[in-house]
């Protein structure tokens, strides 16, 4: 076990150089596919597991803090790259990787570590405070951003006009500041665990070193630096494959998700399994915030200077299934206890989003 750690420990610090080495060679000759998919795929897991690293020596909740930041920076950075690198597939991208990401946080991520969790420990509970905070913050910013523009007039379509763009991006990072201040600062204890659980010695994992801490640091940037231009690289040839295969546009925006998401949610699940399901709830809830939060504003951003307008509204569907998902995350976190039912109940609104996208 021990040597099977150590082996992954070398992985995740072996696939930022590779990565970076990688995104170098790119700019200067033409590599192949597969290899740059699995290399790029490599340095995701690595920056997230570099990240989690980080996020360990700072403790609780700025450590779930972290870890959301980093993974909004990975997301924005393959947004920001296939959007450039195809502006006619570019309307639609950051919507459909956004929404996925939402559906994948509160219906799949949240589904598993609420079924994790109940089949060991039968019942969980956590903070109630905190969690309908993340809840009530997470649902006016989808509703501002997916939903809003298919009802405003200043320009037709599921479009924002160049003001209503900015307002909207302001107010998204107004609202995810907020809750930052608030999670970190102000009401840090709404996002501890509830009672002798703070105590418990698997509360947390034992933080690492400072000379580990700052290798990390290093790694997660070198990580960053090499999914970004290698994305730029695989671009062309992830469009082709999924036209090949006749898959829906928005395919993109799932698999974009649930490769960016795939670590993270693994350490939200394991922290379930723990009965540390208020560190799940923290990691799952602050990475969908800080995905509408930072992403729309970074996106907005690149929409007025290029003057590449983006489509953020929902159609019906998709509509119905987001307030379907928020209507049932506020009811099943209601009461401060979760059970398999809920976990169930998730996972198999994540079954029909999953389904209704591939067959629409």
């Amino acid at each position: 076990m021990i040597a099977k750690f150590r082996l992954a420990d070398r992985t995740n610090d072996l696939f930022p150089i590779l990565g970076f080495l990688a995104a170098m060679a790119s700019l200067a000759m033409p590599l192949n596919a597969w290899l740059v998919a699995f290399i790029l795929a490599g340095a995701v897991v690595a920056a997230v597991h570099h990240a989690e690293v980080i996020a360990h020596r700072v403790g609780e909740p700025f450590g779930t803090l972290i870890l959301a930041l980093a993974v909004t920076v990975i997301e924005v950075g393959l947004i920001l790259t296939l959007m450039q690198a195809e502006p006619e597939k570019a309307q639609s991208l950051a919507r459909d990787t956004v929404f996925a990401a939402v559906m994948v946080i509160l219906n799949l991520l949240m589904g598993l570590c609420l079924l994790s969790g109940a089949i060991r420990h039968h019942e969980q509970r956590f903070q109630r405070t905190g969690i309908g905070a993340a809840l009530a913050t997470l649902t006016v910013l989808t509703v501002v951003t997916l939903v809003l523009p298919n009802f405003t007039s200043s320009v037709p379509g599921p479009f924002y006009s160049a003001t209503q763009l900015g307002f909207v991006a302001v107010v998204s990072l107004i609202l995810y500041a907020t809750f930052a201040l608030v999670q970190t600062v102000r009401h840090r204890d709404y996002f501890l665990p509830d009672g002798d659980a703070q105590d418990e010695p698997d509360a947390h994992a034992a933080p690492p070193s400072v000379r580990r801490t700052a290798i990390s640091s290093a790694l997660l940037l070198a990580s960053l630096i090499a999914v970004v231009l290698l994305a730029k690289n695989l671009s062309p040839v992830m469009g082709a494959l999924l036209a090949d295969w006749g898959a829906p546009p928005a395919v993109l925006g799932v698999l974009i998700a649930a490769l960016i998401l795939a670590p993270e949610g693994l350490a939200a699940v394991r922290a379930a399994k723990a009965d540390r399901l208020q560190t799940s709830l923290n990691l799952a809830l602050g990475s969908a915030l800080a995905t509408i939060g930072l992403t729309i504003p970074a996106v907005a951003i690149l929409s007025i200077v290029t003057d590449l307008p983006i489509s953020l509204g929902l159609d019906a569907k998709s509509t119905v299934l987001l307030f379907l998902s928020l209507i049932v995350a506020v009811q099943t976190l209601a009461n401060g206890r979760t059970t398999v039912l809920q976990g169930v109940i998730h996972l198999m609104l994540f079954a029909i989003y999953l389904f209704t996208t591939f067959v629409p």
